[in-house]
């Protein structure tokens, strides 16, 4: 049996532990336990998020704020039952419910906010400098953009789409599954040369606890 204190101890990566992600605000307001079903598909599939994403921009930026992490079911349908901004469960697009599905249906994501680029982004920034960026550096599947502090959906998938979507103007599809993006690499490039140096994706850590 799985008890939570353990659960929470498990490192997902260099710079995750599971506990990172367990918080909810829907959970704690309302009282409910946001503890996965099958831990050990959680805690997979979390590892395979922290190691290719979550890691890459904490190296890169530093600290990276974590707003909404995993949920379980039985969370994630409540939110979505009571429109607490939950998709359904069986949403395409659902990336909080990290202990569905097998092989190349698995998916693990988070909203996270980046304070190096809020800042910037609350004096004017343009949205898109960041999301050329993660495209361009980041084995992302989907992201989609909030206009708080610039918050972003980021999820990963073994295959992934590399979509872009954003409620920030100009609203919409920046980028369809399986496109070319609309700018060229150069005109990319230009607009984060002034971002810190990318740092790489961290070596898979072993340990399990």
């Amino acid at each position: 049996m799985w008890s939570l204190e353990t659960l929470g101890r498990v490192r997902l990566s260099r710079h995750f532990f599971m506990r990172d992600f367990l918080y909810s605000e829907i959970a704690n307001f309302h009282r409910l336990q946001n503890i996965p079903e099958h831990p050990d598909l959680a805690i997979q599939t979390g590892r395979a998020f922290c190691e290719a994403l979550m890691d890459p921009l904490e190296e890169t930026f530093g600290r990276v704020a974590v707003r909404s992490g995993y949920r379980s079911p039985t969370l994630n349908r409540f939110g979505n039952e009571n429109r607490l901004n939950c998709a359904r469960n069986d949403h395409p697009l659902e990336c909080h419910i990290w202990d569905r599905g097998q092989g190349r249906d698995r998916v693990a994501g988070a909203s996270v906010v980046i304070p190096w680029f809020a800042e910037q982004f609350d004096q004017g920034r343009d949205w898109r400098d960041l999301a050329w960026w993660l495209h361009d550096h980041l084995p992302y599947s989907e992201i989609w953009f909030f206009p708080k502090l610039c918050a972003f959906n980021l999820s990963w998938r073994p295959e992934p789409l590399r979509r872009i979507d954003s409620y920030i103007a100009p609203r919409g599809r920046l980028l369809c599954a399986g496109h070319t993006p609309a700018e060229t690499n150069e005109q990319r490039q230009a607009r984060y040369r002034d971002f810190p140096a990318f740092r790489g994706i961290s070596a898979p850590l072993s340990c399990q606890s």
